[in-house]
């Protein structure tokens, strides 16, 4: 990063939607028999269809990605809970700490959730050192940690704004499981993406933080560089808990991320002035992977802008020396990434380390 602007990958929703899968496909003869639609829970593929998500990271490596993400956006035992445990709201009950224990005390689900990391970051992990290889030039891992299906800012009750769902510590135990499958798979990095809600994220961190200590990786100066990325929407705060992109800065710079940056969000037209923002205050690198546009179902990955329009648009974010980590979020699919990494070949990063912390 400090000679050229590293290339994050596409969106792994989207170019599975490209290959045609049903909900048979992703059942395979495992899940087979789960109650639910499984087909939107694009994490599983990686158990059930490892050769297609293989072809995916391979397809977006080939395209010039530098960093690819491991497929587990929602690998956590709250996330997998939607798809294998009965909403109790729909027999007159209520999801609340005491559900979400249960999710967390559940030891099929923590065996999946584990399962799928694991794998996962294999998967990565074997293509990453492949292409390496081939190609002379070393690739990453970033083991990808996600938002959740649940808020600890905000109450899903609007008579009692004091409610919560679930709490930090039930969040963190979650992550913290996540993340020791995502180290034992083989990941280089730790990324903590989609941002909406600033406090779940800051759970995530000290998960991370609790396992490099109980793990010895902090003993042993091995720890894991950490990326962390949040969703805005128009006003530059995040979706969920509203915060600024300094007050997100604040929340997080403990942590010494090595980059913090913007992802998913309205889109990059959108994007420019709060990624300045966030560079005239962050002494880390800063990273930029928008969706491809606002949603668009006629459109054939889904989203407006293809792969011209995004190599567009980030290489304006570099020629402002905006960005350090360059790449797409939803809608962008291997051709998107190729086309953003061509157009900013040869293109100076952001310059890293210029702002002075106060001890």
């Amino acid at each position: 990063m400090e000679s050229r602007i590293a290339i994050i990958d596409g969106a792994m929703g989207t170019t599975i939607r490209t290959y045609g899968m049903k909900e048979a496909d992703i059942r395979g003869e495992r899940f087979r028999d789960a109650k639910k639609d499984l087909l939107n829970n694009g994490d599983l593929f990686s158990l059930t269809q490892p050769e297609m998500i293989s072809d995916i990271h391979r397809r977006f490596l080939d395209a010039g990605a530098d960093i690819i993400e491991t497929n587990t956006f929602g690998a956590t035992t709250i996330s997998q809970s939607e798809f294998f445990v009965d909403d109790p709201r729909e027999h007159g009950g209520r999801k609340d700490p005491e559900f979400y224990q249960k999710i967390i005390d559940d030891v099929s689900l923590r065996s999946l959730a584990q399962e799928i990391n694991v794998r996962s970051a294999e998967q990565c992990r074997e293509w990453a050192d492949r292409v390496a290889n081939a190609t002379g030039r070393q690739r990453f891992v970033a083991g990808a940690i996600g938002p959740l299906t649940v808020s600890l800012s905000n109450s899903p009750d609007a008579d009692d704004p004091g409610f919560r769902v679930v709490t930090f510590d039930q969040v963190k135990q979650a992550y913290a499981e996540q993340v020791r499958a995502l180290i034992a798979g083989g990941s280089d990095l730790l990324l903590v993406e989609t941002i909406f809600d600033s406090l779940n994220a800051k759970a995530a961190l000290v998960a991370i933080r609790e396992v490099f200590d109980e793990d010895g990786l902090t003993a042993l100066g091995k720890e894991l560089p950490i990326m962390i990325s949040a969703a805005v929407g128009r006003g530059g705060e995040t979706m969920i808990s509203a915060q600024t992109t300094e007050a997100l800065w604040n929340a997080v710079e403990h942590a010494k991320p090595l980059s913090v940056g913007l992802n998913c969000s309205l889109g990059p037209d959108l994007m420019y002035p709060f990624l300045e923002e966030l560079g005239a205050k962050a002494n880390a690198a800063i990273s930029a992977y928008p969706n491809a546009g606002l949603p668009n179902p006629l459109s054939e990955t889904g989203f407006d802008l293809g792969p011209e329009d995004m190599a567009r648009y980030l290489g304006s974010f570099a020629d402002g020396g905006l960005i350090n980590i360059a790449g797409g979020c939803c809608g962008n699919t291997p051709e998107h990434i190729a086309a953003i990494a061509k157009a900013l070949e040869g293109k100076a990063p952001r310059q890293i380390g210029l702002i002075e912390v106060a001890a």
